[in-house]
Formats: C-alpha cells, structure tokens, sequence
C-alpha cells in the first residue's frame, strides 16, 4: 500500500493542557500559513484557545481544471467553480484519505474524534464536508465558512443512509456573505437546505454586505460555537 502523504502545516498550541483540536483548511490557491495569518488579521484576539490546538494544514499543489490545468494548492479538482455540474470525487476521496492522516495524528495524541472539529473556508469548508459526513462522522463539528456542494454531491446521499441507519452526525455550522461574488450566498443556502433535508443539524449564518472574505463578526461567532462543541475539560 503506497504511504499517506504527509502534508505541511501550521500549528497554534493550546496554552494549557490540550484536550481538544479544530483542522482549519485553507481555500483554493492559499497556504496553511496564509489562512492562519488571515484570521490573526481579521479576529481580536486570536482564534487561540487555552485547551485546544488549532492546525492549519497546506493542500499539495495540483493541476486545477478550472486554472486551465495550472497548478495550484487545492484540496482536490473541480470541473467548473459551479454547483451544476460533476464532483471530481476521485481527487476528493484521494484527500480525504491523506487529510485522514492529520485525524489519526490528533487520535494518537490522546484525542478521541468527538473531541475534534473540522472545517474551512470556501473550498476548505466543502472538503471538510465530505471528510465529516463520509470518512469521520464521529467528528464533534464541522464547518463551512462562504462554501458550497455541487447539488448531485454523494454527501447528501451519505446523510441520508446514516440518518436512515440510525447513525449520528456532526453538526454542521455555516456562514456565507451575501455579496458573495465567487460562491453566491444562495448556493450556501441550498446547500444547508439540502443537508437539512436530508437529516444533518445544520446552523446557516448570512452576513448582509460580506464578499468571499472572513469577517470578525463571522470569526467571533464561530469561536463561540467551536467552545459550546469543544468545552474545558475538568483536567484542562
């Protein structure tokens, strides 16, 4: 079997006891590092936590069919930036599995996945979707910040065989600007919509006037959210 590849990534430590991580991926064409300096930017203070480990990994770079085929760090292929056409699922599943890695290193540090968030901006929020409905469901969140699914996505399939199975889920957290000019505001919205039909527990945020951006307002939210999942533990 050929090795996982191990991918780059930033790391904010906890400043206490970590008894908790969230794995923030970045969108398509950015770094782990350019994403953990954009919120440093946007957030005061800090997306930092005293118990839990913040991980900003880098997806490898890869030919993006929407860039002509030009390489660019993108967590997996799209066919057109558009939610009316195909997944690329073969280069998604190929993530998931390499983006599984970063799970199992947190698991043999002594966190159990419920004690585990996943999400990200744009593209990061939609690979996060299918890594949390698909591969580890057992996750304590995920969330999608100004991201979409395609609506043929094998995700809304997922949730209903795991609904129907009487399997849990993790909760799905979103926000989407409503001058979204790259990932309309309204693909965000169908794509909570179909979740919530299909059984997930969805929270859809919009925010009148943001473009394809991070918002302090946005970060503040989600921050709060991330601790009502991932509370202090006694020993923390």
């Amino acid at each position: 079997m050929a090795a996982v590849r191990k991918l780059q990534k930033c790391v904010v430590s906890p400043t206490r006891k970590h008894s908790a991580s969230v794995i923030f991926l970045h969108g398509s064409g950015d770094t782990g590092q350019g994403l953990r300096a954009w919120v440093r930017d946007v957030i005061v203070p800090d997306l930092a936590f005293a118990h839990i480990r913040v991980i900003y990994p880098t997806a490898p770079a890869r030919p993006y069919t929407p860039m002509q085929g030009g390489l660019s760090t993108v967590w997996f292929d799209r066919h057109k930036i558009s939610q009316d056409c195909p997944e690329h699922l073969e280069s998604i599943d190929d993530m998931c599995n390499t983006l599984g890695s970063i799970i199992q290193d947190e698991v043999n540090a002594g966190i159990p996945k419920h004690r585990m968030i996943i999400g990200g901006f744009s593209m990061g929020g939609a690979m996060a979707l299918h890594l949390g409905i698909r591969y580890h469901p057992d996750l304590a969140g995920v969330f999608a910040l100004s991201s979409f699914l395609n609506k043929d996505s094998v995700a809304f399939q997922a949730v209903e065989e795991r609904i129907r199975a009487g399997h849990s889920l993790p909760e799905l957290f979103q926000c989407h600007g409503t001058s979204d000019n790259l990932v309309l505001h309204q693909w965000g919205r169908d794509m909570s919509v179909l979740l919530r039909k299909a059984g997930m527990t969805t929270a859809f945020h919009s925010f009148s006037g943001l473009h394809h951006q991070l918002s302090q307002p946005e970060m503040e939210l989600l921050r709060s959210w991330i601790l009502s999942k991932l509370p202090p533990t006694t020993s923390s």
